[in-house]
């Protein structure tokens, strides 16, 4: 009797959990991925609403030339010290603001990195927001562009679902 009750709480727990992950896939959780794969450089990666909101909050705080860093060297701690954030820390910053933290693969992210592949013909950077954003024929107009074209191409699969 004490074994069936035992197991019969264990098959109980199994489904509970079944239960909160279906929960959370409702959610639209987008995975998260961290290191580079073939997996991340596909351009239709699944996004939600929250990748439209980072791409908006970098566009907010690259608003203009006196906010923008041009050398960008990937350490953000003094971008956020001086208030003047390279592309590469503005999507750091707006991800951290709208997730509660950083997710350097997210498809916002990726989406700002193909975007960048395309407007400069898939010239090769060793990291594309950097080296983009470092490029002396880039200006913040080149930027914002590429954020644009990210978050409508965002916009239209969140729309498709």
């Amino acid at each position: 009797m004490k074994r069936t009750l035992i197991v019969g709480l264990v098959a109980m727990a199994a489904v509970a959990a079944a239960d909160q992950n279906l929960v959370a896939s409702d959610q639209q959780q987008a995975p998260r991925l961290t290191a580079t794969t073939q997996e991340l450089e596909r351009r239709d990666l699944p996004v939600t609403i929250d990748d439209i909101r980072i791409l908006m909050k970098a566009l907010e705080l690259l608003k203009d030339e006196t906010v923008w860093n041009r050398a960008d060297d990937r350490e953000c701690k003094d971008d956020e010290a001086t208030g003047k954030r390279s592309l590469f820390c503005a999507l750091q910053k707006a991800c951290i603001d709208v997730l509660g933290t950083y997710d350097h693969r997210r498809a916002a992210l990726q989406e700002v990195r193909f975007a960048v592949e395309d407007a400069t013909r898939g010239q090769d950077f060793e990291h594309r927001l950097r080296d983009f954003n470092n490029l002396p024929t880039t200006r913040l107009a080149d930027i914002k562009a590429v954020l644009q074209v990210a978050t409508n191409r965002v916009k239209s699969r969140v729309k498709a679902k």
